[in-house]
């Protein structure tokens, strides 16, 4: 039995939090992914009052939509990493407050971007900054019994699994684990993605479904908005892959519709193309909250 999942800038926005949760099952997913990104309004979300919470709560109460887990992306715009001092400071900050929101939520994971830094040079300097903020993060994450997840990113830095792994061959802890998303981990040539997954698996707490078109000598890559089914990813095998595993987790459809003509019809597509494939490898799908 696994669980399905729709990330919160798929969907439209929307009146309250209860309205919201009510479209997300509505739409036949289990749980909502929280976006805390690099604006300014979503960044705010990190110094909710304790009633702004309580409306959170309570809608997922009444809607029987868990909210899984917070992307706090916003990261990059402040990353562990930066050469800048009090950048580094207000990221820290900001991760620090994203455990204390999801242990107000019940928010079980904080999807980590696995960057040293994204606007700026990397250096040993902004790997070593990342690891030693990283560490304060894990031990306040392991005090509230919330996860960090480290997501396998559009970067070198960390994207793979095995690099994850590395990280946490140095930062040994269970409240640190691995988020792969299997478009990235597709997009590199050099990753082996069935291997990757195989040799990560004891990590993995959340999957994230995206497609990508791929790294080559001639492109960048495409890793965002790319429809399911255009890209390269090979969704039959990696889920057939974690299906054989014994993998029972998580899985987010990542998409950016929010400002789509129809974002309501994009995000019901994607349920479809998955629903199919997942009834095609026999993977069972939690129930939908009456």
């Amino acid at each position: 039995m696994v669980s399905l999942g729709i990330y919160e800038k798929a969907l439209p926005k929307a009146k309250s939090w209860l309205a919201r949760l009510e479209l997300v099952r509505q739409l036949g997913f289990n749980f909502l992914e929280l976006s805390v990104d690099e604006s300014d309004t979503r960044l705010a979300r990190l110094q909710w009052t304790k009633a702004q919470r309580q409306e959170v709560r309570d809608a997922s109460w009444q809607t029987g939509v868990r909210i899984h887990t917070l992307m706090l992306s916003g990261q990059r715009r402040f990353p562990l990493g930066s050469a800048d001092v009090a950048v580094r400071q207000t990221s820290l900050k900001m991760l620090l407050q994203a455990i204390d929101l999801a242990s107000d939520l019940g928010i079980r994971n904080i999807q980590l971007a696995g960057y040293d830094v994204y606007y700026e040079p990397k250096t040993i300097l902004s790997r070593e900054f990342f690891l030693e903020n990283l560490k304060v993060g894990v031990e306040y994450a392991a005090s509230k019994e919330v996860m960090l997840a480290i997501e396998t990113m559009d970067d070198q830095f960390l994207n793979s699994l095995e690099k994850i792994r590395d990280i946490k061959s140095q930062i040994h802890s269970p409240w640190l684990q691995a988020y792969p998303d299997v478009g990235n981990l597709t997009a590199w040539p050099d990753n082996d993605v069935a291997h990757d997954l195989e040799v990560g698996l004891d990590n993995i707490v959340a999957v994230h479904l995206k497609d990508t078109q791929p790294v080559t000598p001639d492109s960048i890559g495409q890793f965002r908005d790319v429809p399911f089914g255009e890209g390269t990813v090979d969704f039959e095998g990696c889920l057939r892959t974690l299906k054989r595993l014994n993998y029972h987790g998580a899985f987010t459809i990542e998409m950016w519709t929010e400002k789509a003509d129809d974002s309501i019809r994009e995000v019901t597509m994607a349920k479809k193309y998955f629903d199919a494939l997942f009834t095609k490898v026999g993977l069972e799908q939690e129930g939908v909250h009456a």
